[in-house]
């Protein structure tokens, strides 16, 4: 009956996907910690450990036993990547607001206020804090070039952020998502309009590297535009109709060139070239269609997003 209790006063949920960030932990959980004297003390916060590789998980272990009745702990038995570590976040939430940030301290958590009183103010179910982000350059156009093509191609919301505020009721309804790829934004967007954006801060990042790298970017691009858009199966459908209409008229004129005019059709680097052409178009829509398949597949076979090995 205690644990019931629990759960039913628990205000805040703070979810952290934690990767290779042991010198960040013990000062973020202790900003968190201050931060919530000032708003609720009904808080718990959820540090999820994507297999990290340094000593992230002994440092968490530590922070457990220092605060038993605030802080929680599970370990992923591979590395499942940071959308899937914060679904797995979502299913231990016990709070009436979920809170999802990073755990690199470029979000301050002292900005943690803020999401709360837009959402109070609007009744918003989610709210997003967005900053000036202190990343490379490449990695800022390339992140701004692929929400901007994200809005106009799939519908995205196009303004997303790993520091949101979310509605428990919300959760609950995230909770039934079986997919085996997760993008966070897209699935919010799917089940609610009624979004918020707030101004936050963006500190330079003080420890390690970016986990993120060109290579992880493009890919998780590229999944979230195939799991969560049928545009690239419009895209092979309007240019198998443009190409089919091209090949003909092509067609039509040797046709009549050859039996009007009587003209020999020489043409056998363009023929090569063609078909070449041809093939490669045929190649390039066959593995879409094979990636379509595949997550077909994945999700006959139920395959998990994610798989906890430890927790306390």
């Amino acid at each position: 009956m205690a644990d019931l209790a629990q759960v039913c006063k628990m205000e805040y949920s703070i979810i952290i996907p934690v990767f290779n960030s042991e010198q960040s932990l013990s000062e973020l959980k202790q900003r968190i910690s201050t931060v919530f004297k000032n708003i609720s003390e009904e808080y718990e916060i959820i540090f999820i450990d994507d297999f990290s590789q340094d000593n992230s998980w002994n440092v968490l272990v530590d922070l457990k036993n220092e605060s038993p009745d605030k802080v929680r702990l599970f370990r992923l038995g591979k590395n499942f990547g940071q959308h899937n570590a914060t679904i797995c976040g979502f299913h231990q939430a016990k709070g009436k607001w979920v809170i999802t940030m990073d755990d690199d301290l470029q979000q301050a958590p002292e900005d943690i206020p803020l999401l709360v009183e837009r959402q109070k103010q609007t009744g918003a179910n989610v709210v997003y804090g967005i900053g000036n982000e202190n990343h490379p350059l490449f990695r800022k156009l390339s992140s701004n070039a692929y929400k901007k093509s994200a809005k106009h191609l799939h519908g995205s919301f196009g303004n997303g952020s790993s520091f949101r505020l979310v509605d428990g009721t919300l959760i609950d309804k995230l909770k039934h998502n079986k997919q085996h790829f997760n993008f966070i934004d897209e699935i919010l967007h799917w089940h609610t309009n009624f979004i918020e954006c707030v101004k936050v801060s963006h500190a330079p990042r003080k420890y390690g590297n970016s986990a993120y790298s060109p290579k992880k970017l493009w890919t998780l691009a590229n999944n979230n535009t195939l799991n969560y858009s049928n545009w690239p199966l419009k895209l092979m459908m309007y240019f198998g109709g443009i190409f089919s209409f091209i090949f003909v008229l092509i067609g039509v004129y040797f046709i009549v060139k050859k039996l009007v005019f009587d003209v020999a059709v020489p043409g056998f680097t363009a023929l090569i070239v063609s078909i070449s052409f041809s093939a490669s178009l045929m190649l390039l829509c066959f593995g879409i269609l094979g990636y379509y398949l595949k997550n077909i597949l994945s999700r006959l076979n139920q395959q998990p997003a994610y798989f906890i090995k430890e927790e306390l």
